[in-house]
């Protein structure tokens, strides 16, 4: 294996040291270990607390494979140093898991660097090593603390990014499992949010997106509202708990989510999430079609109406047909005239002049149209449940398509049955 100045281009200091250095520096070096541990744990206050036994045998299997390495490559330049790079890869790691920083580690390798040194030092004077061997043997010692500095870097960068990995995967799936339908039991959603670190909210926002621009979205612009996010399939959507003591508390949606559509549910307790999301999916569908507005940030609750009426388009338009049928042997001109002035009198309630007011004709032209709706509808303008079925038809049919699309044609001219 290459050793580190041969891979990075550097002098080689081990190449100019004698090897005969490494049998006067080996005997030291189990004592060294030792006084470095014990200097660490009094030093530097993070390691100065009583510590896992386990964690403690680490560090001390770090210095003494340092030490170790650093004499092997005194006798060999060429000795394998894979064995002690990973030894400080470790313990890279166990900082991350650990929960520190690696400042602390970075001042134990600082530490442990003067301590060799200074022993270093002594065994030269004692056993009268050239001054100039002695420099390069310096420039070894911290050359080589540097490397293993290094490894433990590559080892704490390595652990959290596997670390995110796996919470990212934990929260993609808790995601899914929250957005089924029907949803697991509670017990195996607590289980998936504790792996996943993340609470089970009482009520929760979900919102079905859409891009709107060719930027890439790799982070989580909603991660301090602990937001659920799968921006990688083909239907993207997302998960954001509700706080429990600030219902008005809502995220500023455009802002967080530049770039993209946004179809907000309504604030839905947590079973109901799979309903909140197909009702947003849905809301998506009908900007898409025209039928509502396409805003960068739509909301279930503006559009209910439309959600109730077109959640399922082949019944409406069943529906539809069969309410208005009676329209359906009239020219479409006329079929929107008698549909307008027919919803206007379900809605009011009232007479010609009430009718026309809204309509803005005549009276005499609206008591025409209710003679003609009279002969085509029958009995079910006075039937309670056909004059409900009539208001959501023409309602449906107007935000649909044109009326006379919608009305089979023929479709006859007789009265309708009710």
């Amino acid at each position: 294996m290459l050793t580190r100045a041969a891979r990075t281009g550097a002098p080689d200091p081990w190449a100019a040291l004698p090897s005969e250095l490494a049998p006067i520096l080996r005997p030291e070096m189990s004592s060294l270990a030792t006084q470095i541990l014990t200097e660490i744990q009094l030093r530097i206050p993070e390691y100065a607390r009583p510590m896992d036994q386990k964690y403690v045998h680490a560090i001390r299997r770090g210095v003494e494979e340092a030490l170790g390495q650093f004499v092997d490559q005194i006798a060999d330049p060429t000795a394998p140093q894979e064995r002690c790079a990973e030894v400080h890869r470790a313990l890279g790691k166990a900082e991350m898991h650990e929960g520190r920083s690696l400042d602390s580690l970075q001042a134990a390798y600082r530490l442990g660097a003067r301590l060799a040194w200074r022993r270093t030092a002594r065994i030269g004077e004692r056993a009268r090593i050239a001054p100039r061997t002695m420099l390069l043997l310096g420039e070894a010692i911290y050359a080589h603390i540097d490397e293993l500095a290094a490894r433990s870097v590559e080892g704490f960068a390595e652990a959290q990014a596997r670390a995110a990995g796996t919470r990212a995967r934990r929260r993609r799936r808790l995601l899914e499992l929250l957005l089924t339908d029907p949803q697991p039991p509670r017990r195996i959603l607590a289980e998936a949010a504790e792996a996943a670190h993340w609470t089970l909210p009482r009520t929760l926002v979900v919102a079905a997106l859409e891009r709107v621009d060719g930027q890439e979205q790799r982070s989580n612009p909603l991660s301090r509202r602990e937001a659920l996010l799968d921006l990688e399939s083909g239907h993207p959507h997302l998960l954001v708990p509700c706080p429990d003591d600030d219902a008005d508390d809502e995220p500023p949606w455009e802002q967080q989510l530049a770039g993209w559509r946004v179809a907000l549910g309504p604030r839905v307790e947590l079973h109901r999430a799979p309903h909140a999301l197909r009702w947003a999916r849905k809301l998506l569908e009908l900007s898409h079609a025209g039928l509502v507005p396409e805003r960068p940030v739509l909301r279930c609750e503006d559009h209910l109406s439309h959600l109730l009426l077109l959640s399922d388009e082949n019944l409406t338009r069943q529906v539809v047909h069969t309410r208005l049928a009676p329209l359906g042997g009239l020219k479409p001109k006329q079929q929107v005239r008698l549909a307008d002035t027919l919803l206007a009198w379900l809605q009011t309630r009232g007479g010609a002049p009430e009718v026309a007011h809204r309509l803005r004709v005549h009276p005499q032209t609206v008591r025409y149209r209710l003679h003609q709706l009279e002969d085509l509808f029958g009995d079910a303008l006075t039937d309670p449940q056909a004059r409900f079925e009539l208001e959501i038809a023409l309602r449906a049919a107007g935000r649909l398509l044109s009326y006379g699309a919608l009305v089979p044609e023929p479709a006859g001219t007789g009265r309708s049955s009710t």
